[in-house]
């Protein structure tokens, strides 16, 4: 069979095609992806800075804050781009490679979520052996295991480039996801479908399993605990990092596993934008609104650039 010319380029048709909603939508964006650098950023420096936070749970929580940066940077920065572009075009090569980051990161974030509920596991359930437990050669081999999620990336991005992509160019979607990529191919994408449902379900299934066998025996372990006080802080750890999985978990597998006959448009965008764009934002917020200690490190630090500016002034004067 005669291989037919590919598309060297594709176009992202976005959420909106309104000027003026255009602009809108500009400004909101700048702002969630100034406001998760920021938040992100913040994070990781104050569990840099404060010995207090020198614990396992909160290398997790800093390695989660680089993935969260890291995600975000793969989509946003394109769609101001395409917001702020009259073609808003993409190279063919960008395009997949936007696919693969967006996979590698999303997929990466869920088996962080699970190493996290790991940690959180043996904190509450083991807490004298916590820290030889969760060792630092023990924390470098559960993230070099989490990024082993580059697999479902890889095979899934290889697979798209034996497709072929004659016309239309055009993607109903504001990133290049290859959901919205395999209906545009002209040949056929069968082994593509049944590769990126298989991938989805087996690596979905091999960190959202542990989260819930996690918690099962952390919240076992909780009510089993007689302080008020303790099983309040148990609790309030826990839920942050809980709230986390449901806000990437629920939206991203109903994205990936969903019927076709029964998609629409907007739920379509409402889920990608929950879990790219909105969830490496909400984390460091989560987190930081729900946990007291992250919440006294980062005052500290405030107090300490407040004495710093106050004695500044002081010296010029």
């Amino acid at each position: 069979m005669e291989r037919q010319i590919n598309v060297t380029e594709f176009i992202l048709l976005g959420i909106s095609s309104d000027p003026c909603l255009q602009i809108f939508l500009f400004l909101v964006l700048l702002i969630i992806y100034l406001v998760t650098l920021m938040g992100n950023m913040v994070i990781i420096l104050v569990i840099r800075i404060d010995p207090e936070l020198c614990n396992p749970m909160y290398f997790f929580l800093s390695c989660l804050s680089c993935l969260d940066i890291f995600y975000s940077s793969v989509t946003i920065p394109q769609m101001l781009q395409n917001l702020l572009s009259q073609e808003k075009t993409i190279s063919a090569v960008g395009c997949f490679a936007q696919t693969f980051l967006i996979m590698f990161s999303g997929c990466t974030e869920g088996f962080m979520l699970s190493v996290m509920a790991h940690d959180r596991y043996v904190a509450i359930c083991d807490p004298l052996h916590y820290v030889s437990i969760m060792s630092k050669r023990v924390r470098i081999q559960l993230v070099g295991g989490a990024c082993t999620s580059f697999l479902h990336a890889l095979i899934n991005t290889l697979l798209l480039l034996n497709v072929n992509f004659c016309g239309p160019k055009e993607v109903s979607h504001f990133i290049c996801e290859l959901p919205y990529l395999l209906p545009l191919s002209c040949t056929e994408t069968l082994a593509n479908d049944v590769v990126l449902l298989s991938c989805v379900v087996t690596f979905g299934l091999m960190s959202f399993l542990p989260i819930m066998v996690s918690y099962v025996h952390i919240i076992s372990t909780i009510l089993r605990i007689c302080s008020t006080e303790g099983r309040r802080k148990a609790f309030s750890t826990c839920s942050s990092h809980f709230i986390m999985v449901g806000l990437l978990y629920v939206s991203a597998l109903v994205q990936y596993m969903k019927f076709s006959s029964t998609s629409s448009l907007v739920l379509d965008e409402l889920l990608s934008i929950q879990y790219s764009i909105l969830t490496p934002m909400l984390n460091p917020i989560i987190y930081s609104l729900k946990n007291m200690e992250v919440q006294k490190a980062v005052m500290k630090i405030l107090v300490k650039l407040k004495f710093l500016k106050y004695a500044t002034v002081r010296a010029l004067h």
